[in-house]
């Protein structure tokens, strides 16, 4: 089997995985997530916060978000443009959504869209990662593009990346591609993961 069907049947394995979660054992790694969350002191001071609509058995924000608006924060969600470009709406609980060429509920006619490079926090989806923060996605390439304007910077920097997985989601290692943009951190519903102390570089909050 060649490198890109090894990819293929991995992205597929822990897909099937993850939709096979029983709605409790959801609920459990939302809250588990929040007090992942919690220990990063972005999450609970950052103004414009994007995250994304949990889709075919992503671990689900909606113990996340409520807290933000709470503390005056800003939720947003993506919106999928032109050539895998993302820019960010801003959404909360009640706002109305419809579907986008994936199925994916994004915010409707939003008058207000932010660029990648104006969000302060990203919640990232993911399949598989890594501790150093690479990522296996779903194949699209949309946040790798929208983000590589971070590859060329000191990291970690704005917006802070920080990928959403289950534990059972992390993976011994995953090669990561040229175009790859690696993630500050990785929550989980048991840990917050610094992935700059195992790239080799300076941890940093």
């Amino acid at each position: 089997m060649d490198a890109i069907a090894q990819r293929r049947e991995l992205r597929r394995s822990l897909a099937e995985r993850r939709r096979a979660l029983s709605p409790p054992e959801r609920m459990s790694a939302a809250q588990g997530l929040r007090r992942s969350l919690e220990q990063l002191p972005e999450y609970l001071t950052d103004t414009r916060v994007a995250g994304y609509w949990a889709s075919h058995g992503e671990l689900p924000l909606n113990l996340v978000i409520p807290p933000l608006a709470a503390r005056g924060q800003q939720f947003l969600l993506p919106v999928i443009g032109q050539s895998k470009h993302l820019r960010f709406a801003p959404w909360q609980s009640g706002d109305e959504v419809q579907p986008n060429r994936y199925g994916i509920p994004e915010p409707v006619e939003s008058r207000e869209l932010f660029e990648p490079f104006q969000l302060d926090l990203v919640f990232v989806p993911l399949l598989g990662f890594d501790r150093r923060g690479h990522r296996l996605g779903h194949g699209g390439g949309y946040y790798d593009h929208s983000f590589a304007f971070l590859n060329g910077q000191m990291r970690p920097t704005e917006p802070l990346l920080v990928g959403i997985a289950y534990s059972f989601q992390e993976l011994p290692r995953v090669e990561e591609e040229a175009w790859d943009v690696p993630l500050d951190f990785v929550a989980t519903e048991r840990e917050l993961i610094d992935c700059s102390t195992d790239r080799g570089g300076k941890a940093g909050l």
